[in-house]
C-alpha cells in the first residue's frame, strides 16, 4: 500500500470515528431531553392534584393552557414525509439548539426519493455538522441556521445558510477553506462527491457574513 493510500485511509478512519462520537453525543443529548420531559410531567400532575384538592378550576384551567401552548413548542419537529430525513434533522437541531443555535427549517419531501438514505443522512449529517461549527464562534443572538428542503420537480432541492464570524470565506482548490483541524475538510469532500454520483449540482457561496450551500438532487 502506497503512503498516499495510508493517509487516505487513516484519514477516513478519523473521519468515522468522528462521526460517531458526534452521534453518541446527539443521541445522549435527546435522551437528557427526554427525561427532563418526564420529570417535568411528574411536577405537572402534583401541581393540577393540588389546585383540584382546593377547587381552584381556575388555575387548573390556567395551568392546562400554559402546558398546551409549551407541548405545541416541544412537538415542533421537523416532519418531511422521510423517516431518515426526519431523525437526522430532529437529531442535529436538537443538538444546535443544546449550543444556542436557533435553527430555523422548512421541509417537505412528499415523494419516495430515489437518492439512498445512508446518502442523504451523510449530506444533511456534514452540512449541519459545518453549519454548528461556524455558529458556535458567534455570540449567541447572532446564530441562526436556516434549513429548507422541498421538491423542485423532479429534483430534491436542499438549502442551508449559517451566519460565520468572517465577511467572506476564501476558497481553495474550488472549496471554501475549513476552519477545521486535520480531516475535519474531508466532510465537504464527501458531500461533493455524492453530489456528484448522483449527477447532482451543489453551490456554495460566501457573502456579508453569511454562507449557504444549494444542492439539487435527481430523483428519476
Amino acid at each position: 500500500m502506497s503512503f498516499f493510500s495510508k493517509q487516505i485511509d487513516k484519514r477516513i478512519a478519523v473521519y468515522q470515528r468522528e462521526l460517531i462520537e458526534t452521534h453518541y453525543r446527539e443521541v445522549e443529548n435527546m435522551y437528557r431531553q427526554m427525561r427532563g420531559w418526564r420529570h417535568d410531567y411528574r411536577n405537572h400532575i402534583q401541581t393540577m392534584k393540588a389546585y383540584a384538592a382546593t377547587e381552584n378550576w381556575e388555575a387548573i384551567k390556567s395551568y392546562l393552557d400554559l402546558l398546551d401552548e409549551d407541548l405545541t413548542t416541544v412537538d415542533a419537529v421537523i416532519k418531511t414525509g422521510n423517516p431518515m430525513t426526519d431523525a437526522i434533522l430532529n437529531s442535529k437541531i436538537s443538538l444546535a439548539k443544546s449550543k444556542g443555535i436557533e435553527v430555523v427549517a422548512d421541509a417537505h419531501i412528499p415523494v419516495k426519493l430515489k437518492s439512498s438514505e445512508i446518502d442523504l443522512c451523510c449530506i444533511i449529517g456534514n452540512l449541519f455538522d459545518n453549519a454548528i461549527e461556524a455558529s458556535v464562534k458567534l455570540p449567541e443572538d447572532k446564530r441562526l441556521i436556516r434549513v429548507y428542503m422541498d421538491m423542485k420537480n423532479t429534483q430534491l432541492y436542499i438549502s442551508f445558510t449559517n451566519f460565520t464570524a468572517s465577511k467572506k470565506l476564501k476558497k481553495e482548490g474550488g472549496l471554501f477553506r475549513s476552519t477545521k483541524g486535520e480531516g475535519h475538510g474531508f466532510g465537504l469532500v464527501r458531500i461533493d462527491a455524492i453530489v456528484e454520483r448522483l449527477d447532482g449540482y451543489i453551490s456554495r457561496n460566501s457573502e456579508d457574513g453569511a454562507f449557504t450551500t444549494e444542492i439539487l438532487l435527481p430523483q428519476v
